[in-house]
């Protein structure tokens, strides 16, 4: 078996991990993904509206400079 990282989990553990996360949830892992994925676009979401601020500033900052 090749270790790619030192405790870096390979294909074995994976499906270990697999197992027991299906063994532990079970009949919830549908509503655990759907909320993991609201989550998910959640974050991405308020991450755009930062980056979206960001760029405003940054073009009224230019605009500024542009007409002194």
């Amino acid at each position: 078996m090749i270790h790619l990282a030192f405790g870096f989990p390979g294909g074995m553990e994976w499906l270990v991990v697999l197992i027991v996360a299906l063994l532990i949830f079970g009949s919830r892992l549908p509503s655990v993904m759907r909320n993991l994925g609201r989550s998910v676009n959640e974050f991405k979401k308020g991450v755009n509206e930062v980056v979206d601020a960001a760029e405003a500033e940054e073009r009224a900052q230019q605009k500024d400079e542009a007409s002194a």
